[in-house]
């Protein structure tokens, strides 16, 4: 029987590779910017409004469980593009790590590396080495110049971190992104420029990475939809019309994206992957029922939709096995028979899951050693998004360790995904198990663990010259 059972598998994986062998399939990786879990309708929204991306989920996989390799889009675009974790590249934040204020931090947090090295084998290159056309349109962040970094083409792609240079509506100077009328809508006009390179290069094999700017603030969109939005009934997590407006535009371009991959007959040739780069702004978009949101290391936070679409060949369904961002690269691979000598990657291969097996147990780590402010009631404190520390997830169960007291939370995810329910004290094998194992990955990648005290930390902020008070 046993025999008969390995047989068995060996002739799927055979038929398998032998499908995919004979295929050069187009990717086109789809990242938006700043969008939660819970900002689409696939996943219960009734504000938001997402009929096309919701209908894209009916046909390819939705994976529940899917996560950034980071809490914010530096980072987590470094580890998707690279396939590594954030100790490999040292990017762990956007801009300097000792965000904040300085009296509040205790510890001296690891510097942190602005753009990834240009040595470093992206998804570009790799593409590139596989043949196809690489192009990237729209937020790139992670360097200087993205042709450095395995692009043919790149529009609208920079090292800035949001659409800081004019906004949504035109005009607006982005690189080779020529104005065309007054008051265009910057989603609807990168739309229209991967419509043109999918187009244009429909008869070769083409890599498409998509990095959308929307939903990313400013919070800009077209005053018809924002009406619309304005006279439907909120919720207390959903209730800002502009940002509904936003995912609106976002969700109609996606029904054009999917349109021309139709009209061209190129759906049954084409990975569509739908994701997002981090959980949603807090103050914007609540990600109820999970916890917190952008720039923290609870569940909305990294926990982001995730959607492969292959027609024909990856089997319409859910999910619910842990993933990460990491995954794509090994996956990319995978699909296109490439091999990289001497690659280092973090995550494995999804293509078991798309074939209803099962992939290696496994743990998802986060390393964040840098300080970030914003904090909320859902943060581990009013004051800071995130803290130094590490927080790994292995089956149902997360830890988050921070540096600075050694606090430790431990977290069911299958009972307690809110994350309302601190269960250290209840569970202390399981908690030093996990930490064991966070240790040992930290070990592993040389993760470096902020240690200095900070001089300032606990002294009294300074009062601005002609603010004291007679008491």
């Amino acid at each position: 029987m046993q025999n008969l059972l390995i047989l068995f598998t060996l002739a799927i994986f055979s038929s398998i590779s032998t499908i995919w062998a004979n295929e050069k399939p187009n990717i086109i990786y789809i990242n938006v910017d700043d969008l939660g879990w819970a900002d689409v309708g696939y996943q219960g929204s009734k504000y938001y409004e997402t009929p096309h991306i919701d209908h894209l989920s009916r046909q390819g996989m939705v994976f529940s469980n899917a996560y950034a390799a980071a809490a914010n889009c530096a980072p987590s675009r470094a580890s998707a593009l690279t396939g590594q974790a954030t100790p490999r590249h040292g990017v762990y934040t956007v801009g300097e790590s000792d965000r904040g204020e300085s009296h509040n931090r205790k510890l001296i947090p690891i510097e942190n590396t602005l753009y990834i090295n240009n040595s470093i084998l992206t998804l570009g290159h790799a593409m590139q080495k596989a043949g196809y056309i690489t192009a990237t349109i729209g937020k790139w962040h992670v360097s200087e110049n993205p042709l450095k970094n395995g692009f043919d083409i790149n529009i609208a792609g920079s090292n800035e971190g949001g659409p800081y240079k004019g906004g949504y509506h035109s005009p607006y100077k982005y690189p080779n992104l020529v104005n065309e009328k007054p008051g265009e809508y910057l989603t609807d006009r990168l739309t229209d420029e991967a419509i043109k390179f999918i187009t244009d290069y429909k008869e070769n094999a083409f890599f498409l990475y998509l990095p959308y700017f929307t939903v990313h603030g400013p919070i800009e969109a077209k005053p018809e939809k924002v009406a619309y939005f304005k006279n439907k009934k909120a919720n207390e997590s959903q209730n800002n019309p502009n940002y509904a407006a936003m995912i609106s535009s976002l969700d109609d371009n996606i029904g054009r994206l999917m349109k021309t991959l139709d009209t061209l007959k190129l759906s049954d040739k084409t990975i569509v992957i739908f994701t997002s780069d981090n959980g949603g702004v807090y103050k914007f978009s609540k990600q109820t029922p999970l916890r917190a949101g952008k720039g923290s290391y609870y569940e909305g936070g990294i926990r982001e939709p995730l959607i492969i679409r292959w027609t024909g060949k990856i089997q319409a369904g859910k999910s619910d096995t842990p993933v990460s961002h990491l995954d794509f690269y090994p996956t990319i691979l995978e699909i296109t028979q490439n091999k990289l000598e001497g690659k280092k990657l973090d995550g494995v291969s999804l293509v078991p899951l798309f074939n209803e097996r099962k992939i290696a147990d496994r743990a998802l780590y986060w390393h964040f050693p840098i300080y970030l402010q914003g904090g909320n009631k859902d943060t581990q404190d009013p004051i800071f998004r995130t803290r130094p520390g590490s927080a790994i997830r292995h089956g149902d169960w997360k830890l988050i360790q921070y540096f600075e007291n050694n606090d430790i939370e431990l977290y069911n995810l299958k009972y307690d995904i809110s994350e309302k329910n601190n269960l250290v004290a209840s569970y202390p094998s399981k908690s030093e198990q996990l930490l064991d194992k966070l240790a040992a990955w930290r070990l592993s990648m040389k993760a470096p663990i902020p240690k200095e005290p900070n001089p300032d930390f606990g002294r009294q902020k300074p009062v601005k010259p002609g603010r004291i008070k007679n008491k």
